[in-house]
């Protein structure tokens, strides 16, 4: 079938396999570039199939020719009909490291629920023995609690009162003033149940049960910080209280694989252009100037950049690994460096719809945000028919 963009809001409700088969050999390629890095060599991915997670599946596999294992909820395809972004990436991915003699399985299912804890556990003692690194990348809006039943759906609000500021419509690049109420106690609560450490916790105990953690095994989670411009809504808001949270997971994490010398962090990444981060008032229009003068200023970085760095600069250099005064990893250093923020607060203060391209890099934001579900992506035939059935090798 052809297949083209089809927008519903700020979410592409169709994907293109070839387009995403070339972002991965993109990434792949990009790896390989770096030469190899002295990394974990059994490692599993939860939330493996798009953004930093596939990146760090993608660095583990072609930078250290590690054995890897991708959980995910991805929508299968169905004739006439494309499958969700990652289930093409997780495709191409794994076929892409079988061709380079790698191992990699993948496991499609609710990372929350006790039932893919358990397929993932059986999968690791049949065909790896142990893993060294566990990489815990969830980016999901809702959670079922695999214990108490109940569904929690995370909320973006601000704690105490009203978020009024300039956000942008990406694709039309109207800029416009938007406010968001104040969460109540019921919000910070449902969000830190789906966006906190809890799981994370949940899976590293499920591993160190079950025998499937080597020595000196790290693990690592994901989290963001960003600017004073966004920290209403975000870092001081509900989606921060879930981030103070496992922040906190890792140190309680580090302290329960000690007798294993092992190791919790939570690594502070870059603003991306993701699914999630789109449908967010401020942070489109934000990523957009910031954008402009990293590119400026050459120091940009995509997904697959920063996991890259983040493996060779922090993880394995073979001494201690590097972190703030928080215990955390930052990789987000070269955004928050202060000539960037200082900029980008001018450029803000400067942004209306008369202006926000030129000033912004609203037509790199667009095609980051295209490149995700597989369009846009050089290289690739769009007139031509693609198969929308691209079959994932390790699930039948």
């Amino acid at each position: 079938m052809i297949i083209e963009p089809r927008m519903r809001g700020f979410i592409c409700t169709t994907s293109h396999p070839a387009g995403c088969e070339q972002n991965v050999k993109n990434q792949i390629e990009y790896i390989k570039s770096k030469g190899s890095i002295d990394g974990a060599k059994k490692v599993l991915v939860i939330g493996a199939s798009t953004g930093f997670g596939l990146a760090s599946r993608i660095t583990s596999a072609f930078g250290s020719d590690a054995a890897t294992i991708g959980v995910f909820f991805e929508k299968a395809p169905a004739e006439g009909k494309t499958a969700s972004p990652g289930w093409y990436n997780s495709a191409a991915f794994e076929a892409e490291a079988h061709k380079a003699g790698l191992y990699a399985k993948s496991i499609n299912g609710d990372a929350f629920s006790n039932e893919i804890k358990q397929q993932t556990i059986d999968l690791i003692k049949a065909d790896l023995g142990q893993v060294d690194l566990i990489i815990y990348s969830l980016a999901s809006p809702v959670r079922l609690h695999p214990v108490t039943g109940v569904l929690h759906r995370s909320v973006l609000k601000p704690i105490g009162d009203t978020f009024t500021n300039k956000t942008v419509d990406f694709h039309s690049g109207k800029v416009s003033e938007i406010s968001i109420a104040p969460c109540n106690d019921d919000d910070i609560q449902n969000t830190v149940a789906v966006m906190g450490g809890e799981d994370w916790a949940m899976w590293i105990d499920a591993l160190k049960e079950a025998n499937l953690l080597a020595p000196g095994a790290t693990t690592v989670a994901y989290s963001y910080i960003g600017p004073a411009l966004t920290e209403a809504v975000y870092r001081k808001g509900t989606i921060g209280r879930a981030k103070d949270h496992l922040e906190a997971t890792a140190f309680e994490i580090t302290n329960s694989l000690a007798d294993l010398n092992g190791k919790a962090f939570v690594s502070v990444n870059k603003a991306l252009v993701t699914q999630a981060s789109s449908a967010i008032p401020v942070i489109p229009l934000y990523i957009s100037l910031l954008y402009k003068i990293m590119k400026q200023e050459g120091i940009h970085e995509g997904c697959i950049e920063q996991i890259q760095r983040l493996y060779e600069e922090r993880l394995y250099t073979n001494g201690e690994v590097p972190v703030d005064e928080s215990g955390r990893i930052r990789i987000d250093d070269l955004e928050m460096r202060a000539d960037v923020q200082e900029k980008v607060a001018l450029l803000w203060d400067q942004a209306v719809t008369e202006n926000v391209a030129e000033i912004g890099d609203l037509e790199g934001y667009r095609k980051d945000f295209y490149n995700l579900f597989g369009f846009d992506v050089a290289g690739v035939d769009y007139k031509a028919e693609a198969n929308e059935m691209m079959g994932i090798e390790s699930i039948a």
